[in-house]
């Protein structure tokens, strides 16, 4: 670990340690037990089951030892790096797992360059051990042969550790506001209600209301699609199916501007959406013009939602030819059809550029705030690093990081 890290790592822990005269990651409350001491290093195949207990007992989703080697062995990006990364770290104590974070590697460009990227993943700490989570973040930051670090599922704590490493948030407008259409308003007004915790006469009564006020604001504003031009044609396919002709459309994306893009390649694009365990479904939308495809859009539908009984559409990845809005418009309301097709409650899209998202502003879409923004970036240049604070250097969206690396029900 580099002295920048050392220094940031014993300023964190000292006002950790200071807030926290009692903490628990040394005394648990009303007892004289003492945690064991815990030791960094890196993460290993050997230590899938530990990591799976311990994301069992966190209260997380686990996940399979085939998804494992996907990442971290099957993985495009290893085929461009010089040399190789960890798959990640762990905290030992008394020969137990008591801490982890995952470290993929993934191909980004900019321009004429190829950088190797690494996004941060499934952070998970024991309770006791709480305050060692830096140490973790640190170990991830401060590794060699990288020239981007991502963090795209950062909840509040895990953004502040963050910019205490020197990341920055992204300067991509509204990445912190998600767009949604609500498909069906019955469904929606039930987990609207439920969430009150009304009793049974006043939630079904409230529940009423709902459903009409969403239907009724629904057809008033006319919350969905307006009818696309006919001279696309739209066709779906599955992952699998993704071709050259996806290459094509790849190369010229790379040579209409200088913006950071995650790469698309097609066996990056099938690599990407074909996990192992994936309880949702993804299909391809292709837009073609006189047999040419110039755009397409990623759309994966979630199984219901656990708490809410809710299934969910998003838009997980979308490219178009010099981001032509007929095109996108063109895709938004495929993709807004196809949720409907798939049975789903509300249709969703996070992130992309202002100009992608602005497609959609007629439709009226709803909007939801992020209570934290979830993306942070830090290169390892200095130069890059400051010209990627210009908001128009990005695409960001789903597809980035790990944001949609692991299926519905997958760890992530």
């Amino acid at each position: 670990m580099g002295s920048l890290e050392t220094k940031i790592v014993s300023a964190i822990l000292k006002a950790i340690r200071g807030r926290r005269a009692k903490s628990d990651n040394c005394v648990a409350p009303g007892t004289n037990f003492v945690a064991p001491r815990a030791k960094l290093r890196e993460a290993t195949f050997a230590d899938f089951d530990g990591v799976m207990e311990l994301r069992r007992e966190s209260g997380w989703s686990v996940d399979s030892l085939d998804n494992w080697e996907r990442i971290w062995r099957r993985n495009p990006a290893l085929q461009q790096m010089k040399a190789t990364l960890p798959i990640g770290w762990v905290l030992e104590a008394d020969r137990k797992i008591v801490g982890y974070l995952g470290n993929i590697p993934l191909t980004y460009h900019y321009g004429d360059r190829t950088l190797t990227a690494a996004t941060g993943s499934g952070l998970v700490v024991q309770p006791a051990y709480r305050a060692l989570t830096v140490s973790l973040n640190a170990a991830f930051y401060g590794q060699k042969n990288v020239d981007l670090y991502l963090t795209t599922t950062a909840v509040e704590a895990v953004g502040k550790i963050a910019r205490a490493f020197k990341s920055a948030p992204l300067p991509q407008s509204g990445y912190d506001s998600m767009l949604f259409w609500v498909l069906q308003p019955n469904p929606f007004a039930y987990a609207l209600t439920k969430k009150l915790a009304l009793r049974p006469f006043f939630s079904s009564v409230a529940r009423s209301l709902a459903s009409l006020t969403v239907t009724t604001d629904k057809l008033l504003r006319r919350r969905w699609p307006s009818r696309r031009s006919g001279k696309f044609v739209i066709k779906s396919m599955s992952v699998d199916e993704i071709g050259e002709d996806f290459r094509i459309l790849w190369l010229h994306k790379l040579q209409e501007s200088r913006r950071l893009l995650a790469d698309r390649s097609p066996e990056t694009l099938r690599w990407h959406f074909h996990t192992p365990g994936d309880k949702g479904a993804t299909r391809v939308l292709c837009c073609y013009a006189n047999a040419e495809l110039v755009g397409y859009a990623v759309v994966r539908d979630e199984a219901a939602s656990e708490v809410n009984g809710l299934r969910r559409s998003i838009i997980a990845d979308m490219l178009a030819r010099e981001d032509e809005p007929a095109i996108l418009s063109a895709l938004w309301a495929a993709a807004y059809d196809h949720a409907k097709q798939a049975g789903s409650h509300i249709f969703e899209v996070l992130g992309f550029p202002p100009e992608v998202r602005e497609v959609s502003s007629s439709w009226h879409p709803y909007t939801r705030k992020y209570p934290a923004l979830p993306f942070y970036y830090k290169a390892a240049d200095p130069l890059l690093h400051s010209e990627l604070a210009d908001g128009a250097a990005w695409y960001a969206c789903p597809f980035d990081g790990d944001t949609t690396l692991w299926g519905f029900g997958s760890a992530s």
